[in-house]
Formats: structure tokens, sequence, C-alpha cells
């Protein structure tokens, strides 16, 4: 594996600390990106487990109402980015993170803020999908509003049906929802639980690799789906497949052992890319 060249130097930490609680040709988005209001501004973001530093001064703009991909080699720090934008890396004992991190001009790790509210506003698709199995379908949706103490029969139900749509999935479901969640497939149970996400009405939605156990059928689905959301939600997804990040996104950013290597168009960064180290990892050289 060829060693990729070495990048330009890092911006200046921060010293704001905080402690957690707890070759190929590549098809490219032809979406072009225009100036946008800023979802996530972040400076000189740094995190640790323990002693051991998983991000390094990453400092990044991410539209919204955009997609944004991250990209880069396995262990780079993909994940652990996305987990640090709704505070979900609090989880993990030992976590400590100095920098900026704010959604919407509201500082996510301010005096007085609340994880929980947090994760309101910013909803995560994981991996692995997770209906809750002894839930109906239907119960998968609304368990964040009933959570919420959202009682209201008319609002529940409107808010399933609008789920089930944005997620598309209604027409599959509309007259098996009080069936169990672990009885659909792989790629609509992924799909049940970006609805679950979309109910509590989020303003940006996190997807850590969601196509990653899918077969092709399901995955183009999910990646109509995730194009769709763009016109009302900021999305950013974690991708280890690069024609799918092309497909899919607005905007780049590429990762590399814990720091931020190149961000911007995603035409950009697949065709012309400004650094290097991008170039050999697009091209398949390393990674």
């Amino acid at each position: 594996m060829a060693t990729p060249p070495a990048t330009t130097a890092a911006p200046a930490k921060s010293d704001a600390v905080r402690t957690a609680s707890t070759p190929a040709q590549v098809p490219v988005a032809a979406l072009p990106v225009q100036a946008d209001e800023v979802a996530f501004d972040i400076r000189n973001f740094s995190l640790w487990y323990g002693q051991r530093q998983a991000l390094m001064d990453v400092t990044i703009r991410i539209p919204a109402k955009r997609v944004t991909a991250i990209i880069g080699p396995s262990g780079c720090g993909k994940s652990t980015f996305l987990r640090a934008l709704n505070r979900m890396h609090e989880l993990t004992p030992g976590t400590r993170l100095e920098g900026s991190l704010q959604h919407f001009g509201k500082d996510l790790y301010g005096p007085g803020i609340e994880a929980v509210a947090i994760r309101r506003r910013v909803g995560m698709v994981f991996q692995k999908s997770n209906p809750f199995p002894t839930m109906s379908i239907a119960e998968n949706v609304l368990v964040g509003l009933r959570l919420n103490g959202i009682r209201d029969k008319t609002v529940l139900q409107d808010r399933l049906e609008q789920s089930l749509r944005m997620a598309a999935l209604w027409d599959e479901v509309k007259d098996v929802l009080g069936r169990p969640g672990t009885s659909l497939s792989g790629g609509q149970q992924q799909r049940l639980c970006i609805a679950r996400s979309l109910a509590v009405q989020p303003e940006t939605l996190l997807m850590d690799e969601p196509c990653s156990a899918l077969d092709p059928i399901a995955t183009a689905k999910i990646e109509e789906l995730i194009q769709s959301l763009r016109a009302s939600y900021t999305v950013v997804i974690v991708t280890h497949n690069m024609q799918q990040a092309a497909r899919c996104s607005d905007r780049t950013a590429f990762f590399y052992m814990g720091k931020l290597i190149e961000f911007g168009d995603t035409r950009n960064i697949f065709t012309n890319p400004g650094n290097p180290q991008t170039e050999a990892y697009v091209s398949g050289r390393f990674g």
C-alpha cells in the first residue's frame, strides 16, 4: 500500500477545553452547490478517547439542506466525527474534546445544553438497522413522539403517515402497521429507522454507513430517499462507498488519520481534488 504524501500544517488549536460526561472513473453528483446557510460551523475541533486522539483540529462549515458525504479509510475518524455532531460519543467513558461546534448558530456543548435535546434536533441512523423488536411498525415510528409526551391520536396518526411517506415506506406497510418492525426486509427496516428519526422532526439527519448491510436494490432506494430529503433536511452521511458519495452528495469531506484533509464540491473532490492525499484516495492508490 503506497503511503500518501504529507498534509499541510493544521490550524492552531482552540484553548477552550471541555470534558464529556461520559484509478476508477466515479460518477459524480450533478447538482450544483451554491452559497448556503450553514448547519454546522465547526472550528478547531479535536476529540480524545482516553489518551488516544481520534480527531485533530477539524474546521469545517457544513451547509444546510444539502447532502454532505464523509469519506476516508477505516479508522480515519469518520464515524467519530459524525457521532460528535449529536453528542453520541458521550456514551463512551473518558471522552474529552476541545474547540467549537455550533449547529445553526447554537453551541452544541454550551452550558445547560442537554444531549437528549440535541438528539431531537440532530437525528441519527446507524449502520445496522435497529427497529425495536417488541414494537409494531407503527410504534417504532411513534416511540420518540410518545417519549416526548405527545398523546394526541390525530397528531400521532398524521405524523406516522407523514414520516413513512417521507421514508418511501408508506405504500409498502400501510396495511400491516401492526406487524413487528423486525418482520420487514433489511432495506425496509433501515427505512423504518429513517422514518423513526424523521417523526420527531429534526433539523439534521446523520447517517453512518446506512447501506453497508443492504443489497443493491435496497441501497438504490435509500440513495433515492437521501436525495429527496435534501429539500427539507441537512443530511450528513458517512460512507466507504465512493460511488455512493458521488451519486448522493453535494459536498464531500475526506478524512485521513483523524484530520480533515479536504472539503469541497463533490464534483471537484472526485475529478479535480486540490490535495494529493485526496487524489491518491479517490483514485484507489491507497485506502
